[in-house]
């Protein structure tokens, strides 16, 4: 079968103008090489080492604004593509929120795990973000907790949230700060 790619950011979030970021791809594949699609255009090859590829963005401008593919190449053929990995540039107008897990950052698989995203403003929703994972979790307002009723192995690793209004336009949070859950 065909190779899988993924691809995500690190750190997760939406970025201010002016942050850097890095978006990661990465393959169980042989040696070939990582090309870089924004929004259908070629952008670059990127230098892997081992089975992962980066690609940092410094100093972060509404061009690098859209949507982000990895494709993976041996001796010029495309043998995987990646999902499209939506990077977001705005300005962060609200302060991060606070991150934590009930009951605690070490679990045995199998138990039930919240993680609860709190911030002082009145926000829309949140988000919950797993390093490594392209896509987020979004908490509900009325709740602003996620409940993984039997968490296994791959759930554990490192997250973080993010919250945002939604009124005339959408205004962003800062990131929180990480928290690692530990499944064992």
């Amino acid at each position: 079968g065909a190779p899988t790619i993924s691809i995500f950011l690190k750190p997760p979030g939406v970025i201010p103008p002016g942050g850097s970021t890095t978006i990661c791809c990465s393959c169980q594949c042989g040696n070939g090489n990582f090309v870089l699609y924004k929004d259908g255009h070629q952008l670059h090859t990127l230098e892997e080492s081992g089975s992962k590829a980066e690609f940092s963005i410094f100093n972060a401008t509404y061009k690098d604004q859209g949507t982000y593919h990895c494709h993976y190449l041996e001796r010029g053929t495309v043998l995987a593509r990646s999902d499209g990995l939506d990077v977001i540039v705005t300005g962060i107008r609200l302060p991060g929120p606070d991150l934590s897990v009930l009951p605690g950052h070490e679990v045995t698989a199998g138990a039930q795990v919240i993680f609860r995203c709190t911030t002082t403003h009145p926000s829309t929703g949140c988000l919950l973000y797993l390093e490594g994972q392209i896509r987020a979790e979004l908490l509900s307002r009325e709740q602003d907790a996620y409940n993984f009723s039997h968490v296994q192995k791959g759930h554990g690793g490192r997250y973080s949230c993010q919250c945002f209004t939604s009124n005339a336009s959408t205004e962003w949070s800062a990131v929180s700060r990480t928290l690692d859950l530990v499944v064992r």
